[in-house]
């Protein structure tokens, strides 16, 4: 093997990257972590106002203990103790850098970037679910006032604004588009909010909503999006209102294209859960292994911070375990 070889390549730098960075380094690997976009790039791209619903020993990561002045922390709080979490531990890692394929032969893999080719013996694949939305396939979704993601309420202040989906996500926006002085209409597949919404944003809701300061359709789709109305199927038959901006929180998805040329399999049901061995995290394919909330497919709210956390442990002592059998 030559030594220029890693003994790993983590691609992505979110809280399970970082999280195998650290137990990496605790084992005495050679390693990097390689992220297409900033430090723990998804949190960053959340909204700015965004509070976890977990509290912040759950989040924490490496033995690091995360402070937090609020009962449940807020995203800039998650991004502060995520970048000194990689400060503390003097992560290698190279930011702004995709990894556009990963091949292997023999024993070895080769990960070519944006930037540099990587031989690694061992492939972490962290890249969450938040790259690519689910998209509602109707016309007019690629108009520029469609949005899949949702930073900040200001930008829609004093507009019409229409929040498809019943999810945290969906409701935060609302409520927080409201307060902003939009004109809030939610579009709701179901017959009502979503059973998993935060609990102590429940009630503001539904009060919203029997108040009438929220127009709620339930039962309903959106059909298609026009330049200043769109149309919306109800029980009561099709309904067109004037509308400024569509904020679809539809939520998003894993980068199955990406998986799947690296050859990992996946399931062919709706889930199209990926292959892998829950005791080592290893997917079919020998020395690459998945980690954090890319492992649930398709089931994006199965997996998070706090519950795949452990992953990170079980891929380095399985690589550790395979080494110590190699180098005897």
């Amino acid at each position: 093997m030559e030594n220029n070889t890693l003994d790993l390549v983590i691609i992505g730098a979110g809280p399970i990257g970082l999280a195998c960075g650290i137990e990496a380094v605790k084992a005495g690997l050679s390693y990097t972590i390689i992220e297409k976009g900033c430090l723990v790039n998804s949190l960053y791209n959340y909204p700015v106002n965004m509070t976890f619903f977990s509290t912040s020993e759950r989040l924490e990561i490496g033995g690091l203990p995360f402070a937090s002045i609020n009962p449940k922390p807020r995203r800039a709080e998650a991004l502060e103790y995520y970048r000194r979490v990689t400060l503390h531990f003097n992560l290698n890692v190279r930011l702004f850098e995709e990894v556009y394929s990963v091949n292997k032969a023999h024993r070895t893999f080769t990960l070519e970037s944006a930037k540099q080719t990587y031989q690694a013996k061992n492939v972490i694949i962290a890249t969450g679910f938040y790259d690519i939305p689910a998209y509602l396939n109707i016309p007019g979704e690629d108009l520029p006032n469609v949005y899949h993601y949702y930073h900040d309420p200001h930008y829609f202040a004093m507009q019409k604004i229409a929040v498809i989906g019943s999810s945290n996500s969906s409701v935060d926006v609302a409520l927080e588009t409201y307060r902003k002085g939009a004109e809030v209409t939610m579009i709701v597949r179901g017959d009502g909010i979503g059973k998993n919404v935060k609990y102590w944003v429940r009630p503001d809701i539904e009060n919203r909503i029997a108040e009438g300061s929220i127009k709620a359709y339930f039962n309903s789709e959106i059909t298609e999006i026009r330049a200043g109305e769109i149309d919306i199927n109800t029980p009561s038959g099709k309904v067109t209102i004037k509308n400024n901006f569509v904020l679809a929180m539809t939520g998003y998805r894993p980068n199955f294209s990406f998986l799947k040329e690296v050859g990992i399999e996946c399931s062919l049901d709706e889930n199209q859960l990926p292959v892998y061995n829950q005791d080592t995290m290893e997917t079919n394919i020998p020395g690459i292994y998945m980690a954090g909330v890319v492992c649930g497919g398709m089931n994006t709210h199965t997996l998070f911070i706090e519950n795949s956390r452990e992953h990170a442990v079980k891929i380095i002592q399985h690589i550790s375990h395979i080494n110590h059998i190699n180098n005897t």
